[in-house]
């Protein structure tokens, strides 16, 4: 039986359009990754997106589950959208894949490339001079053709607003999150990410792949100490403690870290600090220096001056905007 897709219900208000451009031999992964997080989420969950499926050649596509996905809409649904998804693709893109992706980012619509997906807005110019996330399978391959892009083959994605990479479909969901993130605030991302039981949001900085070790054993996995984290922010926690409660010393801590996260300690357990600020910004009348306390930043001092680091705003202007 083909694998129906069928568009999300519609919203009261106009949503955002996400149309994913699938091809031949899909890989299901990044689009039901993008469909979870743009697809309608009940009743007690804002739907801000809409999200559908077209294709070069609509139609029955076959896909790398084995079962056939069945697409109604052609590139002529690119016309429609304020987010373009390119889940799959041929290192050459046809003239009029091309044409159509143009076409909808002229207008405005922003383009997301997932995996091999990169080559479609590299071919059109839109990542020259620009960093790039890209599978490193895919990365020398990416350089060869497209000299003047940056790839970037250790981070898990790249957004530059107008165009946004993510190397590998296992980011499809963190990248998703961002959008949602930048698009509706921290909070109504976090909402989406629980519902879905998603672990932490990953920040596009942090690594594809942990390198592998040329002697001993692998490092274990940090998703026992992160979550221990996220259970305590409100604690004066220092790497020390980290170490303690991994059972390992500060020095092995970081070095797990920088080559698992591609960020250190401290850094991971500011970002999710920032982002807890963010949400309680979005959805309470709260104080700063009760904020600051909540979250771990210790003074309402701290939290601004940590806040504007990071966003370049203050919480108040961040508050009036997204409330």
């Amino acid at each position: 039986m083909p694998l129906d897709c069928p568009e999300t219900p519609p919203p009261p208000s106009s949503p955002h359009r996400v149309i994913a451009l699938v091809a031949p031999n899909q890989e299901l992964y990044p689009v039901t990754s993008a469909s979870a997080v743009f697809g309608y989420h009940g009743p007690d969950i804002a739907q801000h997106y809409g999200f559908s499926l077209c294709a070069e050649h609509p139609g029955s596509l076959p896909t790398t589950l084995g079962v056939p996905l069945r697409v109604e809409r052609g590139l002529e649904a690119l016309d429609e959208a304020d987010t373009v998804l390119i889940a799959s693709w041929s290192l050459t893109p046809s003239p009029a894949v091309l044409h159509a992706v143009s076409r909808a980012h002229a207008r405005g619509a922003r383009i997301v490339a997932v995996c091999a997906g990169i080559f479609v807005p590299a071919a059109l110019g839109l990542l020259d001079g620009r960093r790039a996330s890209v599978h490193w399978e895919l990365s020398a391959e990416l350089a060869a053709r497209h000299p003047r892009i940056i790839p970037d083959d250790t981070v898990i994605y790249v957004d530059h607003g107008d165009v946004a990479t993510a190397g590998a479909s296992a980011a499809t969901l963190d990248l998703c999150l961002h959008q949602v993130l930048r698009e509706y605030g921290a909070a109504h991302a976090m909402r989406i990410g629980r519902q879905l039981a998603a672990g932490p949001h990953r920040e596009g900085c942090q690594r594809q792949y942990p390198p592998l070790p040329t002697t001993g054993p692998m490092p274990d996995s940090l998703a026992p100490l992160l979550e221990w984290l996220l259970s305590r922010l409100p604690d004066r926690i220092g790497v020390e403690d980290m170490a303690a409660y991994a059972g390992v010393s500060p020095r092995t801590l970081t070095r797990q870290f920088a080559d698992q996260l591609g960020v250190s300690p401290a850094r991971w357990l500011l970002e999710r600090r920032l982002a807890a600020t963010r949400a309680l910004l979005e959805e309470t009348d709260l104080p700063v220096e009760t904020i600051a306390t909540r979250v771990g930043l210790s003074s309402a001092v701290n939290l601004r001056r940590r806040f504007h680091t990071a966003l370049r705003t203050t919480p108040a202007a961040y508050r009036r905007s997204f409330r």
